[in-house]
């Protein structure tokens, strides 16, 4: 019930922050009372207004436009953001048409569609506040009513610039309907809606045999021809077309180099120029930001041809990749599977699942380095931002670009998201045929293998390829993640042991370190300390044999320093001891764990420890019973197997 108010309470203010009043009103009331408050906002072009809103997105609504949607796209986010930075800024670049590349499910439509969905909601602010000459059909600012001559003063009263000109329906109707008189032709408050065609638009080539221009500029409307009885008059021509929708805002380009090549040029003209010709009529102006994308395939056969060399140059191309960072890829899945329908939503996964396919998958995206797991691991972690051998963040830095896939390789092809999720679906459907709704991370990895075993359409190396990398996701990644789990969990169970463990040790070395003998607790014998016991512990974390007095030496510090300070040592006193004996003793209790597949029963202790295992994995670590279940079964094969 909470939680349904707070629901509610948040769409209140939703409501309240983004609810706009419409205004309506003749051009001298616009240029009296809505114009002096904010001439320059109102001035604003099609690229400039964007450019605010993705501002406006990360400071006034309070999060970044793309926070939550897109994830491991920082750079080509970046890159977006900064051009229309620039064009904005009034530069060349803003005559240049915006070309998302990158392969199949790598986000560009989203980050389009984004850009679309920002532009709907900044119009309904004050700060977004858009007007436009009310009945036209190109949604054209009321400024374009002002008379050249008077510009240059208009510019020098209100430090804004009046550009382009009336639309040939505008100007018609001003003769009309007004006897040319600009002052008296309404001005309404405009709100960017994509149903409503009305400031973004979208358009998606289809059978480039039988395209028709009239999709992108409209044509003359037969019907009307015989009432107003003239084809040359605008308000006999169809304004349909998608560059129309999408005047004063942004128009979307779906696979952009599927188009005609008098598509294109259309378009880059209209970039460049900010007019568009069509027949009957003079040069309609028009002011959207155009972003297009397209895939690989298309890109590269475009190049190939020399005719387009020059359609290239009037093109700012930015790539949009596969993410290499696999906690980033691991959020696209998580998302995706978030918004499909319950039955999906509700599937319990464990902790490492989606981060097991999510390394398969970075690693597929990778240069073919067969043979080379090592630097494959490596790579996929420094793209991951984790610790590699001890490597200075600096440094790590330096060494990511010349990994693998780094700046000059962008990932550009290998596994998709959308065949990883797909994946995902098949396997939750198969847990759920088994009578649960949980899914591990090995069946996750098993249903990958599966669609890569019976998917027709990948060619029989790259199966291999992909097969390999699955099991170095599972070798190098997911392995050591649920031991460390297990690892944990168990330590916990056996804590008590583990702090005799401690206490063993700190005599053991005390003694060594003093050289005298230590009493045997059972017989009261005196001996030697247990060197044995204690390299078996150091080696755990690699202390070697030249700096085992040092480590020793050093614990025995801190465990005075604590004694002096009235403190207790113990565990959590020193971590890399901590983790040393976590590790011992988990090698000590294989055969407990050996337990979890033995026929033979475990008595009530060995089960008591397993159940507590087994519950702490379920409340402290993401996993229900039946992946905690599968963990220990899987580690217990593990162990067998060493």
């Amino acid at each position: 019930m909470r939680a349904h108010q707070q629901f509610l309470d948040s769409l209140q203010s939703y409501t309240r922050q983004h609810r706009a009043e419409p205004w309506r009103g003749p051009f001298a009331q616009f240029l009296g009372q809505i114009l002096p408050a904010a001439p320059t906002l109102l001035a604003r072009n099609a690229h400039q207004y964007i450019w605010d809103m993705l501002r406006w997105s990360r400071a006034g609504a309070g999060q970044d436009l793309f926070a939550g949607e897109l994830f491991g796209l920082d750079d080509a986010l970046a890159r977006v953001c900064a051009y229309f930075q620039a064009a904005a800024a009034g530069s060349e670049v803003g005559r240049r048409l915006l070309l998302l590349l990158g392969p199949p499910s790598g986000g560009k439509s989203t980050l389009v569609i984004l850009l679309k969905r920002g532009l709907e909601e900044y119009s309904q602010t004050d700060d977004g506040a858009l007007y436009a000459i009310a009945g036209c059909p190109v949604h054209e600012s009321p400024l374009h009513l002002l008379p050249h001559s008077m510009r240059g003063h208009f510019r020098d009263t209100y430090g804004a610039v009046a550009e382009g000109e009336l639309c040939p329906h505008c100007s018609a109707r001003l003769e009309q309907q007004h006897g040319g008189d600009f002052l008296q032709m309404p001005v309404e408050r405009l709100f960017l809606a994509e149903a409503q065609r009305c400031g973004v638009g979208t358009y998606a080539p289809h059978d480039p045999a039988t395209a028709d221009m009239a999709d992108l500029v409209g044509s003359v409307d037969l019907s009307k021809v015989a009432e107003v009885g003239d084809e040359g008059d605008p308000r006999a021509w169809s304004w349909s077309g998608a560059v129309y929708a999408a005047s004063r805002g942004v128009l979307e380009m779906i696979e952009i180099l599927k188009a005609k090549r008098e598509f294109l040029h259309l378009l880059l003209t209209l970039t460049q120029e900010k007019n568009v010709k069509v027949a009957r009529f003079p040069l309609i102006h028009l002011d959207l930001a155009i972003v297009a994308h397209t895939n690989l395939a298309e890109f590269r056969r475009f190049v190939l041809e020399s005719e387009n060399e020059a359609l290239l140059d009037r093109m700012v191309i930015v790539q949009v990749p596969y993410t290499l960072d696999y906690r980033a890829e691991a959020r696209i899945y998580a998302k995706l599977i978030k918004s499909a329908a319950p039955a999906f939503r509700d599937a319990h996964l464990d902790p490492h699942a989606l981060h097991a396919a999510a390394v398969f998958a970075v690693l597929s995206r990778l240069p073919d380095s067969e043979g080379k797991d090592d630097e494959l691991v490596r790579a996929v972690r420094l793209h991951a931002d984790e610790d590699v051998g001890g490597m200075l963040r600096p440094e790590a830095a330096r060494t990511r670009e010349g990994a693998p896939g780094g700046e000059q390789d962008a990932a550009l092809a290998g596994v998709s998201p959308r065949f990883v999720v797909n994946a995902l679906s098949h396997a939750i459907i198969h847990a759920r045929q088994c009578g649960h709704a949980s899914l591990g991370a090995m069946e996750v990895l098993l249903a990958l293998k599966d669609a890569i075993e019976s998917d027709a359409r990948i060619e029989a190396r790259k199966k291999r390829r992909w097969l390999e990398h699955l099991a170095l996701a599972r070798k190098a990644f997911y392995n050591v993640w649920v031991k460390e789990d297990v690892h944990r969990a168990l330590f916990v169970a056996f804590e008590r042991e583990a702090d005799e463990l401690l206490e063993k040790y700190l005599d053991e070395v005390e003694a060594m370190l003093d050289n005298r003998q230590v009493s045997d607790p059972i017989t009261s014998d005196e001996r030697r300390p247990d060197e044995r016991f204690l390299r078996a512990v150091e080696e755990k974390i690699h202390v070697s044999e030249a700096g085992k007095q040092s480590f020793r030496q050093e614990v025995v510090r801190k465990a005075m320093g604590a004694y002096k300070r009235g403190e207790q040592f113990n565990l959590a006193s020193h971590a890399p001891l901590r983790e040393a004996i976590q590790q011992y003793l988990f090698e000590q209790r294989r055969d407990v764990l050996r337990l979890v597949s033995s026929e033979r029963r475990p008595d009530e202790a060995v089960r008591g420890r397993l159940s507590a295992v087994e519950q702490r994995l379920v409340d402290e670590y993401g996993y229900d019973a039946h992946s905690a279940r599968e963990a220990l079964a899987y580690v217990t094969t593990l162990l067998a197997q060493e």
